[in-house]
């Protein structure tokens, strides 16, 4: 079996003013509290060590966390999402951090 299944997947966000602009996915993740599947992303192309500005999304509904098709990515709108999703982020985060330590 080949191993190719591990390159970043990549997704295009059209902004107010129609311009299209390429982001890699970081992770995406459901919640079973919110009933929904979210997905992290960043700017296509970033260096590991710069520092990018990460965006969070709700799926839509009835795609898949694990396969996202894309479609209309909704904004997420409440404090409780918000703080439930950097939660996520900060634990992926630390966890990261924690591996570069041990080296």
């Amino acid at each position: 079996m080949d191993n190719n299944e591990e390159e970043q997947q990549q997704i295009s966000l059209v902004d107010e003013k129609g311009n299209e602009e390429l982001y890699d996915v970081l992770f995406t993740f459901e919640s079973d509290d919110f009933g929904k599947s979210y997905i992290l992303l960043y700017p296509a192309g970033k260096a590991d060590d710069e520092e990018v500005n990460i965006e969070a999304y709700a799926l839509p509904e009835g795609d898949d966390p694990m396969d996202p098709q894309g479609g209309d990515l909704q904004l997420i709108e409440t404090d409780e999402e918000w703080e439930m999703v950097e939660s996520v982020l900060n634990t992926l985060l630390d966890t990261d951090d924690g591996d570069d330590e041990e080296e």
